[in-house]
Protein backbone atom coordinates (compact mmCIF):
# COMPACT_ATOMS: atom_id res chain seq x y z
CA UNK A 1 0.00 0.00 0.00
CA UNK A 2 2.74 2.38 0.33
CA UNK A 3 3.95 1.76 -3.25
CA UNK A 4 1.51 3.55 -5.68
CA UNK A 5 1.23 2.49 -9.23
CA UNK A 6 -0.11 4.25 -12.03
CA UNK A 7 -3.91 5.97 -11.70
CA UNK A 8 -3.82 5.27 -8.01
CA UNK A 9 -6.11 7.51 -5.95
CA UNK A 10 -2.91 8.48 -4.04
CA UNK A 11 -3.53 10.30 -0.57
CA UNK A 12 -0.14 11.64 0.69
CA UNK A 13 0.01 12.44 4.16
CA UNK A 14 2.93 14.35 5.95
CA UNK A 15 3.80 13.48 9.65
CA UNK A 16 5.19 16.58 11.38
CA UNK A 17 8.04 15.01 13.99
CA UNK A 18 8.70 17.83 15.47
CA UNK A 19 10.31 18.86 19.21
CA UNK A 20 8.60 21.75 20.75
CA UNK A 21 9.40 25.16 20.34
CA UNK A 22 8.86 28.53 21.19
CA UNK A 23 8.08 29.93 19.07
CA UNK A 24 5.17 27.24 17.51
CA UNK A 25 3.19 29.55 14.77
CA UNK A 26 6.78 30.02 12.71
CA UNK A 27 8.43 26.39 13.19
CA UNK A 28 4.62 25.00 12.33
CA UNK A 29 4.31 27.21 9.04
CA UNK A 30 7.93 26.21 8.16
CA UNK A 31 7.03 22.05 7.99
CA UNK A 32 3.70 22.86 6.54
CA UNK A 33 5.88 24.43 3.64
CA UNK A 34 8.43 21.95 3.18
CA UNK A 35 5.13 19.02 3.54
CA UNK A 36 3.81 20.93 0.77
CA UNK A 37 6.50 21.27 -1.50
CA UNK A 38 6.91 17.44 -0.82
CA UNK A 39 3.54 17.31 -2.59
CA UNK A 40 1.15 16.39 1.31
CA UNK A 41 -1.94 16.32 0.86
CA UNK A 42 -2.67 16.56 4.36
CA UNK A 43 0.06 18.04 7.23
CA UNK A 44 -0.73 16.75 10.81
CA UNK A 45 0.71 17.98 14.35
CA UNK A 46 1.71 16.16 17.74
CA UNK A 47 -0.59 16.15 20.13
CA UNK A 48 -1.23 19.98 21.63
CA UNK A 49 0.99 21.80 19.61
CA UNK A 50 0.35 25.06 20.75
CA UNK A 51 1.58 24.63 24.09
CA UNK A 52 4.01 21.61 23.29
CA UNK A 53 1.78 19.22 24.85
CA UNK A 54 3.57 20.97 28.22
CA UNK A 55 1.07 20.70 30.94
CA UNK A 56 1.60 21.64 34.92
CA UNK A 57 1.74 19.87 37.64
CA UNK A 58 1.34 22.52 40.17
CA UNK A 59 -2.16 24.03 41.03
CA UNK A 60 -0.45 27.07 40.62
CA UNK A 61 0.42 25.89 37.12
CA UNK A 62 -2.95 24.51 36.69
CA UNK A 63 -4.45 27.83 37.79
CA UNK A 64 -2.69 29.58 34.95
CA UNK A 65 -3.65 26.95 32.42
CA UNK A 66 -7.03 28.62 30.61
CA UNK A 67 -4.61 31.50 29.87
CA UNK A 68 -2.39 29.39 27.91
CA UNK A 69 -5.83 28.12 25.33
CA UNK A 70 -6.86 29.71 22.51
CA UNK A 71 -10.45 29.43 20.85
CA UNK A 72 -10.85 28.47 17.18
CA UNK A 73 -10.79 32.06 15.91
CA UNK A 74 -7.49 32.90 17.93
CA UNK A 75 -4.72 34.00 15.72
CA UNK A 76 -2.70 31.00 16.44
CA UNK A 77 -5.32 28.93 14.66
CA UNK A 78 -6.72 31.14 12.28
CA UNK A 79 -2.33 31.83 10.94
CA UNK A 80 -2.80 28.13 9.76
CA UNK A 81 -6.54 28.42 8.51
CA UNK A 82 -5.01 31.33 6.04
CA UNK A 83 -1.96 29.34 5.41
CA UNK A 84 -4.17 25.41 4.30
CA UNK A 85 -5.77 28.49 1.82
CA UNK A 86 -2.39 29.78 0.68
CA UNK A 87 -0.91 25.99 0.09
CA UNK A 88 -3.75 24.32 -0.80
CA UNK A 89 -2.97 21.51 1.59
CA UNK A 90 -5.07 20.52 4.78
CA UNK A 91 -3.67 20.84 8.05
CA UNK A 92 -4.39 18.52 10.91
CA UNK A 93 -4.02 21.58 13.84
CA UNK A 94 -3.52 20.70 17.54
CA UNK A 95 -3.93 22.95 20.47
CA UNK A 96 -5.26 23.73 23.54
CA UNK A 97 -8.63 24.89 23.19
CA UNK A 98 -10.26 27.53 25.67
CA UNK A 99 -13.42 26.08 27.36
CA UNK A 100 -15.28 26.16 30.40
CA UNK A 101 -15.18 24.86 32.62
CA UNK A 102 -11.18 24.42 31.60
CA UNK A 103 -9.54 23.57 28.29
CA UNK A 104 -9.76 20.52 26.09
CA UNK A 105 -6.84 19.23 24.16
CA UNK A 106 -8.02 19.81 20.84
CA UNK A 107 -7.66 18.91 17.10
CA UNK A 108 -9.09 20.64 14.04
CA UNK A 109 -8.38 19.79 10.36
CA UNK A 110 -8.45 22.51 8.24
CA UNK A 111 -9.39 21.59 4.49
CA UNK A 112 -7.08 23.12 1.71
CA UNK A 113 -9.94 26.10 1.05
CA UNK A 114 -9.08 27.53 4.60
CA UNK A 115 -12.57 25.60 6.25
CA UNK A 116 -12.52 23.83 9.40
CA UNK A 117 -14.04 20.80 8.15
CA UNK A 118 -13.91 19.19 12.03
CA UNK A 119 -13.22 19.58 15.69
CA UNK A 120 -12.63 17.14 18.12
CA UNK A 121 -11.52 17.23 21.29
CA UNK A 122 -9.64 14.08 23.14
CA UNK A 123 -12.50 11.93 24.79
CA UNK A 124 -10.06 9.80 26.96
CA UNK A 125 -8.11 12.42 28.43
CA UNK A 126 -5.41 11.04 31.05
CA UNK A 127 -7.06 11.29 34.41
CA UNK A 128 -4.27 9.90 36.09
CA UNK A 129 -2.17 12.48 35.23
CA UNK A 130 -2.29 16.10 34.04
CA UNK A 131 -4.69 15.77 31.78
CA UNK A 132 -7.70 15.76 34.55
CA UNK A 133 -7.17 19.32 34.53
CA UNK A 134 -8.90 19.40 31.16
CA UNK A 135 -12.12 19.00 29.75
CA UNK A 136 -12.90 15.72 28.00
CA UNK A 137 -14.61 15.78 24.49
CA UNK A 138 -18.03 14.43 24.44
CA UNK A 139 -17.54 12.57 20.99
CA UNK A 140 -15.95 11.31 17.68
CA UNK A 141 -16.23 13.13 14.29
CA UNK A 142 -15.73 12.55 10.79
CA UNK A 143 -15.62 14.58 7.97
CA UNK A 144 -15.58 14.12 4.39
CA UNK A 145 -11.81 15.98 3.13
CA UNK A 146 -11.80 17.80 -0.42
CA UNK A 147 -8.13 16.40 -1.30
CA UNK A 148 -6.36 16.56 -4.93
CA UNK A 149 -6.45 12.17 -4.87
CA UNK A 150 -10.56 13.01 -4.59
CA UNK A 151 -12.82 13.12 -1.39
CA UNK A 152 -11.77 11.19 1.76
CA UNK A 153 -13.48 10.34 4.86
CA UNK A 154 -11.15 11.58 7.63
CA UNK A 155 -11.79 11.39 11.51
CA UNK A 156 -9.16 11.57 14.39
CA UNK A 157 -8.42 10.26 17.65
CA UNK A 158 -5.46 11.57 20.21
CA UNK A 159 -2.73 9.76 21.33
CA UNK A 160 -4.47 7.55 24.72
CA UNK A 161 -7.52 7.32 22.70
CA UNK A 162 -6.18 4.84 20.49
CA UNK A 163 -5.56 2.28 23.57
CA UNK A 164 -9.45 2.19 23.60
CA UNK A 165 -10.59 -0.19 21.07
CA UNK A 166 -14.42 1.84 21.03
CA UNK A 167 -12.45 4.91 19.81
CA UNK A 168 -11.77 3.43 16.28
CA UNK A 169 -14.64 1.42 16.29
CA UNK A 170 -16.79 4.94 16.69
CA UNK A 171 -14.71 6.35 13.90
CA UNK A 172 -15.58 3.63 11.51
CA UNK A 173 -18.98 3.40 11.99
CA UNK A 174 -19.48 7.46 11.19
CA UNK A 175 -17.66 6.47 8.29
CA UNK A 176 -13.84 7.28 8.83
CA UNK A 177 -11.17 5.64 5.95
CA UNK A 178 -8.54 7.81 7.18
CA UNK A 179 -8.06 8.50 11.33
CA UNK A 180 -5.28 10.85 11.98
CA UNK A 181 -3.52 10.54 15.57
CA UNK A 182 -1.65 13.07 17.18
CA UNK A 183 0.41 11.80 19.73
CA UNK A 184 2.82 13.07 22.50
CA UNK A 185 4.22 9.41 24.55
CA UNK A 186 6.84 7.29 23.75
CA UNK A 187 6.02 5.06 20.98
CA UNK A 188 7.01 0.96 21.55
CA UNK A 189 6.17 -2.50 19.97
CA UNK A 190 2.77 -2.26 22.35
CA UNK A 191 1.63 0.85 21.01
CA UNK A 192 2.67 0.42 17.54
CA UNK A 193 0.75 -3.05 17.69
CA UNK A 194 -2.46 -1.28 19.39
CA UNK A 195 -2.43 0.70 15.91
CA UNK A 196 -2.25 -2.12 13.60
CA UNK A 197 -4.74 -3.71 15.41
CA UNK A 198 -7.14 -0.46 15.41
CA UNK A 199 -6.24 -0.61 11.26
CA UNK A 200 -7.11 -4.19 10.54
CA UNK A 201 -10.18 -4.61 12.92
CA UNK A 202 -11.43 -1.52 11.22
CA UNK A 203 -10.68 -1.41 7.80
CA UNK A 204 -8.73 2.10 8.37
CA UNK A 205 -5.49 3.55 8.04
CA UNK A 206 -4.68 4.92 10.85
CA UNK A 207 -1.62 7.27 11.14
CA UNK A 208 0.18 9.03 13.97
CA UNK A 209 2.27 11.97 14.40
CA UNK A 210 4.79 11.89 17.29
CA UNK A 211 7.12 14.88 19.42
CA UNK A 212 11.09 13.83 19.39
CA UNK A 213 13.94 14.72 21.56
CA UNK A 214 11.45 15.82 24.43
CA UNK A 215 11.58 13.59 27.90
CA UNK A 216 7.95 11.76 27.40
CA UNK A 217 8.57 11.73 23.34
CA UNK A 218 10.77 9.68 21.09
CA UNK A 219 9.66 10.02 17.77
CA UNK A 220 8.60 6.94 16.07
CA UNK A 221 5.59 8.47 14.32
CA UNK A 222 3.95 5.72 12.02
CA UNK A 223 1.39 5.10 9.58
CA UNK A 224 -0.63 1.36 9.13
CA UNK A 225 -3.22 0.21 6.45
CA UNK A 226 -5.53 -2.97 7.09
CA UNK A 227 -4.65 -5.14 4.40
CA UNK A 228 -2.80 -8.00 6.35
CA UNK A 229 -2.58 -10.25 3.18
CA UNK A 230 -1.39 -10.18 -0.55
CA UNK A 231 -4.53 -11.02 -2.90
CA UNK A 232 -7.55 -13.46 -1.80
CA UNK A 233 -4.92 -16.53 -1.23
CA UNK A 234 -1.93 -14.60 -0.44
CA UNK A 235 0.52 -14.60 2.58
CA UNK A 236 0.31 -12.30 5.25
CA UNK A 237 2.11 -9.14 4.39
CA UNK A 238 3.06 -6.21 7.13
CA UNK A 239 0.89 -3.54 7.53
CA UNK A 240 2.92 -1.03 8.04
CA UNK A 241 3.27 2.50 5.64
CA UNK A 242 5.78 4.24 7.25
CA UNK A 243 7.74 4.19 10.44
CA UNK A 244 10.02 6.54 11.85
CA UNK A 245 13.09 6.92 13.53
CA UNK A 246 13.86 9.67 16.67
CA UNK A 247 14.94 12.21 14.01
CA UNK A 248 12.78 15.86 13.52
CA UNK A 249 11.56 15.74 10.16
CA UNK A 250 8.89 15.28 7.70
CA UNK A 251 7.98 11.83 7.85
CA UNK A 252 5.53 10.70 4.63
CA UNK A 253 2.34 8.36 4.52
CA UNK A 254 1.18 7.60 0.99
CA UNK A 255 -1.96 5.78 1.02
CA UNK A 256 -4.03 4.10 -2.01
CA UNK A 257 -7.58 5.23 -1.39
CA UNK A 258 -8.38 2.90 -4.51
CA UNK A 259 -6.93 -0.24 -3.03
CA UNK A 260 -7.81 0.69 0.67
CA UNK A 261 -11.95 0.90 -0.44
CA UNK A 262 -11.75 -2.08 -2.80
CA UNK A 263 -10.52 -3.99 0.65
CA UNK A 264 -12.87 -2.38 2.85
CA UNK A 265 -15.56 -3.71 0.04
CA UNK A 266 -14.67 -7.15 0.05
CA UNK A 267 -12.92 -8.58 3.03
CA UNK A 268 -14.62 -9.81 6.78
CA UNK A 269 -13.75 -6.98 9.23
CA UNK A 270 -15.30 -3.64 10.25
CA UNK A 271 -19.04 -3.48 9.87
CA UNK A 272 -19.82 -6.14 7.98
CA UNK A 273 -20.18 -9.66 10.88
CA UNK A 274 -20.68 -7.68 13.64
CA UNK A 275 -23.58 -8.93 16.62
CA UNK A 276 -24.33 -5.66 18.29
CA UNK A 277 -26.74 -6.93 20.50
CA UNK A 278 -24.39 -8.47 22.20
CA UNK A 279 -22.41 -5.73 23.16
CA UNK A 280 -24.54 -4.03 25.88
CA UNK A 281 -22.45 -3.74 28.56
CA UNK A 282 -19.85 -1.56 26.50
CA UNK A 283 -22.11 1.26 27.23
CA UNK A 284 -23.00 0.63 30.76
CA UNK A 285 -21.57 3.19 33.06
CA UNK A 286 -20.39 0.93 36.08
CA UNK A 287 -17.60 -0.11 37.06
CA UNK A 288 -16.60 -3.12 38.78
CA UNK A 289 -13.28 -4.53 40.47
CA UNK A 290 -10.46 -4.95 39.87
CA UNK A 291 -11.24 -1.28 37.58
CA UNK A 292 -12.15 1.09 40.27
CA UNK A 293 -9.99 4.43 40.32
CA UNK A 294 -11.05 7.10 42.18
CA UNK A 295 -9.34 9.86 39.79
CA UNK A 296 -11.12 8.47 36.51
CA UNK A 297 -14.35 10.34 34.96
CA UNK A 298 -17.22 9.25 32.53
Amino acid sequence: MSSLGPGSAALRIALLQMSASEDPTAKGERFCRDAQKSGADIALFPEMWNIGYDLPVSDTGRAELPGRAVSTDAPFVQHFVSLARELEMAIGLTYLEAWEPAPRNTFSLIDRHGEIRLTYAKVHTCDFEQEAALTPGDGFHVASLDTAAGPAKIGAMICFDREFPESARMLMLLGAEVVLVPNACPMDDIRRTLLKARAFENMIVVALANYTDDPDANGGSAAFHPMAWDGPDGPPVDTTIVRAGTEEGLIFADIDLEALRAWRARETQGDAYRKPRAYGALTADDVRDPFRRPDARR
